[in-house]
C-alpha cells in the first residue's frame, strides 16, 4: 500500500509518499525562515498555505504515483503550533475528501520514533527525541510510548535558537551553533541541570548570555553549550537504558542531526556493549515521510478519523497516544 503524509507542526511544510517497509517514494519539503527573530506561528502558517499545493504535486511526481494509488492520507494532528497544524490538517482533509481516501491522525513525536525504529531494524529501543519543541527520553510499554524523562522548561532546539538569536545570529540556531562550536577551544563553566531523569536549559541560556556580555566568544560559547547540553541528554539516555534494561538507543528530531550528539550517544552505547542508531538527517528533521509511514502503520491497525472529528491537538503528548500496531 501507499500512504501520503502531511507534516506541518512548526516551521516545515512537508509532504511524503511512503510504501511498505518504509520505502520513501517521494518527499517534498520547505522550511519557513523568519527574516528576524524566531518563528511567528501565523507567518509560518501563511508560508505553509502558499507552499502546500506545489509540495503535494512535487511529492506525487517524484514518487511516480497518481492519487488513485494513494490508499490513505495521514496528517500530523499534534503536538505543534496551532495555526501550522490547522493548515496541514486542512490540506489532508481536502485530499481525503477529494480522493475519497481514509484520513489517519498521527502524533508527530510518535512519527519520529517509528521512522527511526524501522530504519534501524531495532524492535524495541529507547529513543532520545531531541527537537525544537520537544526533548524526551522514551520507551514503549503497555500499548503506548512512555516518557521516562523530559525537559522541564524548553526544548533543546528552542533553547539553541533562543541562544543564537540573542548572540546576534539568525534562526535556526542549531546548525549555526554546530558550525561555530567547531572553532571553540575553551570549555566554559555552564549550569549542568539534570534532575533525576529530567533536564532544564533556561539556566544555561542565562549563563551563556552573561558570559557573552563579559567577552566570551560565540565560538567558545557554542562549544561549551554543545558539550554541556549533550552530556546532559546522554546521561539521562544512559540511565533510561539501564532502568528499562534495553540494549539499543535511537535518536530522532532535528537536533539529532548534530554530529557531536550522535558521537556522544554512540560512545555511551558502545561503552555498555549496546547499539545506537540515528536516521539520515533528511528523516531526522520534520518531514512528511515519517507521518506517512506512521500513518501506514496506524491504518493497517484500523486507525481512522472522520473529517468532522479531525481537529488538531497542539498539546498532544507522546504518552497519550495508543499504538495498536505495536500492542496487538
Amino acid at each position: 500500500m501507499v500512504v501520503l503524509g502531511i507534516e506541518s507542526t512548526a516551521h516545515t511544510a512537508s509532504v511524503g509518499v511512503v510504501a511498505e517497509n518504509a520505502e520513501v517514494l517521494g518527499l517534498a519539503s520547505d522550511m519557513y525562515r523568519p527574516p528576524a527573530g524566531g518563528i511567528h506561528p501565523r507567518e509560518a502558517a501563511n508560508h505553509h498555505v502558499e507552499l502546500f499545493p506545489a509540495l503535494v504535486e512535487r511529492a506525487l511526481s517524484s514518487a511516480k504515483v497518481s492519487p488513485r494509488e494513494i490508499e490513505a492520507v495521514a496528517f500530523a494532528q499534534g503536538p505543534g503550533l496551532g495555526p501550522c497544524l490547522r493548515t496541514g490538517a486542512t490540506v489532508a482533509r481536502t485530499l481525503s475528501l477529494l480522493w475519497n481516501r481514509p484520513l489517519v491522525p498521527v502524533n508527530h513525536c510518535v512519527a519520529h520514533i517509528e521512522i527511526a525504529r524501522v530504519l534501524s531494524g531495532l524492535d524495541d529501543p529507547v529513543l532520545l527525541y531531541a527537537s525544537g519543541g520537544n526533548t524526551q527520553v522514551i520507551a514503549h510499554g503497555s500499548g503506548r510510548y512512555r516518557v521516562l524523562g523530559e525537559t522541564l522548561d524548553v526544548g533543546i532546539g528552542n533553547f539553541l535558537d533562543k541562544l543564537w538569536i540573542s548572540l546576534g545570529g539568525q534562526f535556526p540556531g542549531g546548525p549555526a551553533i554546530e558550525r561555530a562550536a567547531l572553532e571553540g577551544v575553551d570549555l566554559l563553566p555552564l549550569p549542568y541541570s539534570v534532575h533525576g531523569m529530567d533536564v532544564a536549559f533556561s539556566g544555561m541560556l542565562t549563563a551563556s548570555q552573561v558570559l557573552h556580555s563579559r567577552g566570551a566568544s560565540r565560538e567558545n560559547l557554542a562549544y561549551s553549550v554543545e558539550v554541556t547540553a549533550y552530556s546532559m541528554l546522554t546521561e539521562i539516555t544512559e540511565r533510561a537504558l539501564a532502568h528499562r534494561k534495553k540494549e539499543a538507543v535511537v535518536l530522532g528530531g532535528g537536533v539529532a542531526c548534530n554530529e557531536r550528539l550522535r558521537t556522544m550517544v554512540r560512545a555511551m552505547a558502545e561503552s555498555r556493549g549496546h547499539t545506537s542508531f540515528a536516521p539520515p538527517k533528511s528523516l531526522c528533521v520534520d518531514n512528511g515521510a515519517m507521518i506517512a509511514w506512521t500513518g501506514l502503520l496506524a491504518w493497517r491497525a484500523g486507525v481512522r478519523i472522520p473529517v468532522a472529528e479531525s481537529g488538531v491537538l497542539p498539546r498532544q503528548r507522546t504518552d497519550l497516544v495508543d499504538t495498536p500496531w505495536r500492542s496487538g
